[in-house]
Formats: C-alpha cells, structure tokens, sequence
C-alpha cells in the first residue's frame, strides 16, 4: 500500500495514551481479507476472536479496521492503554459514516450526470434519424430499469401530411404489431401534449385508466405493464412536442424519482438530437431535389451512344454541387460537361445551377472551350458562397474532340482496343481561380468512349482517390462488350462504391458507334 486514505489517517491520530499523546500504530494491509469488512462499514473495531485470526501471535492492546477509497487496513497497538481506542473509534465512526454517505450520493448523483451527459453527446453527434430515436429509446430504457421501452414519434411527408413511427427496446417489434398507435387517451394526453410526465407505481390503479371503449384498458395479449412511466420530448426551438417515451414494467412501483430524472434528460437530449437530424434531412433533401431538377434529360444525338447518371449522396452530408450536361450546338457539334461545386448543401446546388446555366450561354455562343472556361470562371468569382468550380468541358465533333480541364479529374478515353487512356490532367486551376485555360484534341474515331465523373465515383469516406481511379481504369475496358451499358454502369457503380456512397456521383460516357455523324 503506498499510503493511508483520509479516512485511516485520521482515524491513525487517535491512537493516544491517557495523556492525550500519540502512541505507536502499525498499518497492516488486509488485502483480500478486507472483504469480510466491507459490508460492516467505514470502521470496525475487531473482536479479539477476530485480531487472534489476523495477528497470529501479536500483542494487541487496541484495533482498528478502516475501510475508504484506499482499500481495508488494520491499525493496531500494543501501547499500554490501546484498549481504550473503542470509544473513539466508535464516535469517529458515526461520524465517517454521515460523510460517507453524502459521498456516496454525490459520486452517484455525478454518476447519473457523466451517464447523461454520454448519452447527450452520443445521441447529437449523429444526423441519421432512424439512428438517433433507436439509441435513445435503447439508452432511456436502460437507464430506467424498464422491462421494454418505446418511443412514439411524429414525421412530416413531402405532402406536409403527419404520420407517426415508432421504435421499440428490450422487446420485439411483433409484441406490438397487432396493436394501433396510441390514442389520444386520458393516459396518454399529457405525453402527447406536452403537458407533464406521467409516473404511477400501478398504471392499472390510476384513476385516468380504464376508461375508453373498447378494451377499457389494455387490449388483449398486450405486454403486461404495472409500473408505467412516460416523458414528452419537445423540440427546444420550437416548443413542438416530437414525441413521447413510453416504459414499462410489468411489477408494481418499479420507477423512481431518479428515474424519471434520468429519462427527462435522455429525453432533452433527444429533442436536441431529433431536431438537428431532421433540419439536416430538410436540407439534404432541398439539396437533392435542387440538384436533381437541374439534370436535364439527355438529347438523342446521331453517332454517340450516351449513359448519364446522377445519385446523390445516398449517406452523409455531401449533397448538392455535382452536375453534367449534354448539349446539342448551333453547328451539329456536341458539348459534354461535368463539374462539381467546392462545398455540400443547398447552398452548393444553388450555385451549381448558376455556374451551369453560364456554361450552357456561353457553350451556345460556339466559343472554344477554353474560352468557355475562362469567361465562366470571371463570373464564377463573383457568387456568393463556394469561392471555386471544377469543370471538364468537351467538345465532340466528328472525328475529334477538343476539350479544357477546369481542376477538375481527367477524362478517360476508351480506344477501339478497350484501353484506356486519361486525359486533360492537371491542365488549369478551378473555375472561380483559374485565369488561362488551355484546350487540347485527340481523334475521336469511331469505337472510341469518352467517360467523365466526379469523384464521388472513386473517391469517399475510407475509399483512397488514387485506388479508385486505378479500379475504373480496369474496369472500363468490360464496358465495350456489355450488351446494357446502363445496367453495366449501374454494376460498376455499386462495385466501386460498395453499395454506399457519401457524396454526390454523376457520370457521362459517350460512345462514338459507326453509325452516321453530321
């Protein structure tokens, strides 16, 4: 032992002789012996039966078994006097034993806080809906030793209708699915309403149950429910009551005062949590409508076979800013275009349509692609929000294709042989930045492919850029011979992302078949 607690220190100075002074103590560490003592409170004088046991041997004139956070020690003496240690012993031991008993509550009303204060960060750490009412219903029914748990909660519709879901803990959804939400009862009103949490020892003896046809109680083959605790969650921004927590036990008086405690700040924290999820929802889906309203539908043109995509980001924040485009010119040529906006949101889409309404004005004036680029980038740098754009803009006309690179990942283009070969790399600064953008050309003959992407194809979360280009490159070459190359590309998409992807993708690949070209 490398000291004495508080506790045995002080209870060490009382070790005196008749005159007052201290005498001799020796500390003996009980060790795993010291368990015998724990339950029997701070200090413990020993009997003699009891010091034979612990000091073989030893004369012992006064004892002492103290017990504190440093563990279980025995302070002993053989001064002449020592026995008369009891007494003191005894007084210092009321008296450890009040203190100790405010300690203990504090340390488990700190506890309660540290618990609480896990359960807030986790629950507003995340965005995912579904995920933050499972957590809290799981936290709030552990939290108040309920036999099951169930939070009762409402969502609005994209036609502003209100419907209302539900998750359960510690049962499984079956026990409930024979069974209506529940009604606007005496019982459930004030959770409903927001008006208080409702606590009974014996829900069955409350005089609000009971009362309401056709089941004047609970229905038939319900989970068993005597101690009934409920709580209302309510937005603290706009005092909107979101939902409810419903716990259950099925013995009587099972819910205390700290329970209710407990499942009021889970509930706080829900509110907060539910909140913050669905004004990230509204956004996102703002977002994605906003971006998918600019993807016009692709023209047929002669010569090219053309598979678009555009998916927003199925997981995350990354929605908003990605976009192509395919554009018939005043010559019969053929502008393909991708880019993507710096930054996510609304604000991100928003900025998109303006950089893709300018590229298509300037695109219609037949301006080489370069000079599309340099004169969208001026105005580029004059929007509010994203300071920068990343663009690729080509043009296909007959047997070549000139294009400019805005910052933005290079082509690939698709020999006859199935090799592929990027292009346009690293060949200007970002819209917004760039001032000088140089065009290139390569032949475009027929049995050539050109694909354009964003990297939300190769590029997201735990998925390494460099790796994901190097997949598509090998990837590619199978496209030639599929005989769907949307359903193709559809596979590939998932293959390459897993299945999830956490920002924006969208995607052109033009396939310059032998068909006639004007």
């Amino acid at each position: 032992m490398t000291g004495l607690g508080p506790v045995a220190a002080a209870v060490r100075r009382a070790f005196v002789d008749a005159g007052g002074r201290p005498v001799a103590v020796q500390v003996h560490d009980l060790g795993a012996d010291g368990e015998r003592f724990r339950g029997d409170g701070p200090i413990v004088v020993p009997d003699a039966k009891t010091l034979a046991e612990l000091l073989p041997r030893q004369r012992v004139t006064g004892a002492v078994v103290v017990t504190d956070d440093h563990g279980t020690v025995l302070l002993h003496t053989d001064a002449p006097g020592g026995a008369r240690l009891a007494a003191t012993a005894t007084g210092i031991a009321v008296a450890v034993a009040e203190l100790a008993g405010t300690v203990s509550r504090l340390r488990a009303e700190a506890g309660v806080v540290d618990a609480l204060h896990s359960v807030g960060r986790r629950l507003t750490a995340q965005l995912d809906l579904d995920g933050v009412v499972q957590d809290a219903t799981d936290a709030a029914t552990g939290a108040t030793g309920a036999a099951f748990g169930a939070f009762f909660y409402n969502l609005i519709d994209k036609f502003g209708e209100s419907y209302t879901l539900y998750t359960l803990s510690g049962v499984s959804r079956e026990a409930f699915s024979r069974f209506p939400m529940p009604p606007n009862t005496a019982v459930f009103a004030p959770t409903f309403d927001g008006t208080g949490t409702v606590r009974s020892p014996d829900i069955t003896g409350d005089p609000r149950f009971g009362h309401n046809a056709p089941h004047h109680g609970m229905p038939e083959g319900h989970l068993p429910v005597r101690s009934y605790l409920a709580v209302s969650v309510v937005s603290p921004t706009t005092g909107e009551v979101l939902g409810g927590f419903f716990f259950g036990h099925p013995e009587t008086g099972r819910f205390t005062e700290r329970h209710e405690y407990l499942a009021e700040g889970i509930a706080g924290y829900a509110a907060i949590a539910l909140d913050n999820a669905r004004l990230y929802e509204r956004e996102r889906t703002l977002a994605a409508e906003l971006s998918r309203s600019m993807v016009r539908a692709v023209p047929e043109v002669p010569g090219l076979d053309l598979v678009t995509r555009y998916l927003p980001a199925a997981t995350g924040t990354k929605v908003g800013g990605d976009w192509f485009d395919v554009l018939r010119l005043p010559s019969g040529a053929t502008a393909l275009v991708i880019g993507d906006v710096v930054g996510h949101g609304v604000t991100a889409a928003t900025a998109m349509g303006q950089v893709r309404t300018a590229i298509r004005s300037y695109a219609l004036l037949e301006l080489p692609p370069g000079e599309v680029l340099r004169h969208v980038s001026q105005l580029t740098g004059s929007f509010a929000g994203p300071s920068f754009v990343t663009c690729f803009y080509a043009v296909h006309d007959r047997d070549t294709l000139v294009f400019a690179n805005a910052g933005h990942l290079p082509g690939v283009l698709i020999h006859a042989d199935s090799t592929a070969e990027q292009i346009g790399e690293a060949l200007a600064q970002p819209l917004g930045v760039g001032v000088d953008f140089p065009q290139r050309q390569v032949d475009f003959p027929p049995g050539t492919g050109l694909v354009l992407y964003t990297d939300g194809l190769v590029e997201s979360g735990p998925r390494d850029l460099t790796a994901g280009i190097e997949r598509l490159l090998g990837a590619l070459g199978g496209l030639r011979w599929a005989p769907d190359a949307g359903a193709a590309w559809d596979r590939l998409i998932h293959d390459l992302t897993g299945g999830v992807h956490d920002d924006d993708i969208a995607l052109i690949h033009a396939h310059r078949h032998h068909g006639a070209v004007p």
